[in-house]
């Protein structure tokens, strides 16, 4: 699976190439440009689907064209993901399963990937090393966002690693200790 490609499709190309990878599906967390322009051309390169993000994110993908040449990224296509997700839902690619959490706030229809058995969660933009994702774009809502976090995050446990969208990895243990947005601190 290739997570929220937001450009560079011929890198991510290059890179399944030479590790001799075969990439099943492509992933969605959130509709923002910088996380889905490259979606479309690289599932159709690689003749595989795009799931996700919820449908919430709609208005965002429909935006796409206009977002892209606002912000000096390459022509893209308004995209129509093959399966929208929601809350529960699963995504499976080899012998793996991925949990899908429904984790608004950042976007409306922000889904997080959790891997039980690895510990591994893959958060787009909801949560990152030391800050939160940003809540000051149409439909952001910051309280939603917290509790998202708090409720659908942090009891997935504290040993759960998390890659975010943006910046290095952390755990759910470091952050609900250290984090000045929603560590436990905060809410105590």
């Amino acid at each position: 699976m290739v997570v929220d490609p937001g450009g560079e499709v011929d890198r991510i190309l290059a890179a399944v190439t030479q590790e001799s990878v075969k990439v099943e599906r492509v992933l969605l967390t959130h509709a923002h440009l910088d996380h889905a322009s490259g979606a479309r051309a690289l599932a159709d390169a690689l003749n595989v689907p795009v799931d996700g993000p919820g449908e919430d994110d709609l208005f965002w993908l429909e935006a796409m064209p206009a977002q892209s040449q606002m912000f000096g990224f390459p022509p893209t296509e308004v995209l129509q993901p093959d399966r929208w997700l929601s809350q529960g839902d699963s995504v499976a690619f080899g012998d793996e399963t991925l949990e899908v959490i429904h984790c608004p706030g950042h976007t409306p229809g922000h889904m997080v990937f959790f891997h039980a058995e690895a510990r591994l969660a893959f958060v787009g933009d909801v949560l990152f090393n030391g800050s939160v994702g940003r809540t000051d774009f149409p439909r952001g809502n910051a309280q939603q966002l917290v509790e998202s976090i708090r409720t659908r995050l942090w009891p997935l446990g504290d040993d759960v690693t998390f890659v975010p969208g943006h910046g290095p990895e952390s755990t759910f243990g470091f952050e609900r200790a250290t984090n000045p947005f929603v560590g436990d601190a905060l809410f105590d």
